[in-house]
């Protein structure tokens, strides 16, 4: 007879609806588009947790990531203002706003003296800022946090401003990096699915462009991240065909870091009328991310989105990274994120070493800076 929990959800595995695809995992076989599916429509929500568990063990043990690091939200003035979007705004209008390069470097040189090891730069596509800006906003930063890595502009961003400098996107990356820059966040990538892309994010760069850009980045010795907007207008296929195509580009350059599966806040968009995700959705969603993209070793829970309690669930659900302390966000917040825009260290270090894991504070590139006991 099983004597533990995790025996007995073996010995079920083995003789229910998923016996197949656990048996693949075992062998350490990647999983087809069709394993995919049956996995997002399957009810076995532990059955499929203890497989990602599985997975994520092989891959990674038990350490857990997390990040000292501080976000810059530099304009929430943009050309697209996306359906799907609450935080970008017209010129002129209430709340509209751009950061002068003077706020910029006092927000970095109040970060580099809490000791952040990470900027992270994100914001809307502004008309108004000329290519020089964006130069000298990396430049700014490098001088008043010099220890920290930057990782700035999502590739729609790096898509306008290219467009708005008339140069190849390879040429504005070299040229960012030798302002400073070090990896590109993941966002922008939404949902590849064109129809769902259409209603979602119309003027936004298609999925096939948002990998382009990335290829390029890793061609160059850039590293990325990668992202996948869930919870709003995708099928259980738009999500596996997703991470499929993030699967197929990580097996031609290697140049992920990280894949963060960002839930959908619906809140001020133009699909409030939507739910948003459920903690099941939230935790298959990772734990479906970890068994299907078997060449992505860090699988991170967005704290920030889902919450810091059902995050610290996420460790037994195939996620080995929880971010960062991040200090201020208004993206997620103005579509009506509920959770703190700050969470110490400490909170991680009491809620990895609860979980039974073992914390570590790591850069943007997965450096380890301090592994606790």
């Amino acid at each position: 007879m099983p004597t533990t929990t995790a025996e007995f959800i073996r010995r079920e595995l083995s003789r229910g609806e998923l016996a197949d695809i656990a048996a693949r995992v075992y062998a350490g076989e990647r999983l087809t588009r069709e394993d995919g599916i049956r996995l997002w429509e399957s009810q076995d929500l532990l059955g499929i947790g203890y497989l990602a568990d599985l997975a994520r063990q092989r891959t990674c043990g038990d350490t857990v990531y997390f990040i000292n690091n501080a976000h810059i939200n530099y304009t929430n003035i943009c050309q697209n203002l996306c359906d799907l979007c609450a935080f970008g705004r017209q010129t002129g209008t209430p709340g509209a706003y751009t950061l002068t390069l003077a706020e910029i470097e006092a927000k970095a040189r109040a970060a580099a003296a809490a000791g952040v090891t990470e900027i992270h730069i994100v914001g809307g596509l502004n008309p108004e800022l000329p290519y020089d800006y964006y130069l000298e906003l990396i430049r700014t930063v490098r001088r008043a946090a010099p220890g920290a890595c930057i990782q700035a502009f999502d590739a729609v961003e790096i898509d306008f401003i290219a467009s708005r400098a008339g140069r190849p996107v390879a040429d504005v990356l070299q040229e960012l990096r030798q302002a400073g820059l070090d990896s590109l966040p993941g966002g922008g990538a939404e949902v590849f699915a064109p129809e769902v892309r259409r209603r979602l994010c119309a003027k936004k760069i298609d999925g096939q462009r948002w990998l382009q850009i990335h290829e390029t980045a890793h061609r160059l010795g850039i590293p990325t991240n990668a992202t996948m907007l869930y919870g709003h207008l995708e099928t259980a296929a738009d999500r596996v065909d997703h991470l499929l195509a993030l699967r197929e580009l990580q097996d031609r350059t290697g140049g992920f870091l990280a894949f963060i599966p960002l839930a959908f806040h619906p809140a001020n968009t133009a699909f409030s009328n939507l739910p948003g995700t459920t903690g099941v959705d939230d935790l298959k969603m990772l734990a479906i991310s970890r068994l299907l993209l078997d060449n992505f070793r860090h699988i991170k829970a967005f704290w920030i989105m889902i919450g810091p309690k059902l995050a610290q669930v996420a460790l037994h659900f195939g996620v080995n990274d929880l971010d960062g302390t991040v200090r201020e966000e208004h993206i997620f917040h103005d579509a009506g994120a509920e959770t703190p825009q700050y969470q110490p260290a400490e909170s991680f270090l009491q809620s990895i070493r609860a979980a039974g894991r073992i914390p570590v504070e790591r850069d943007t590139l997965y450096r380890e800076i301090r592994r606790y006991a």
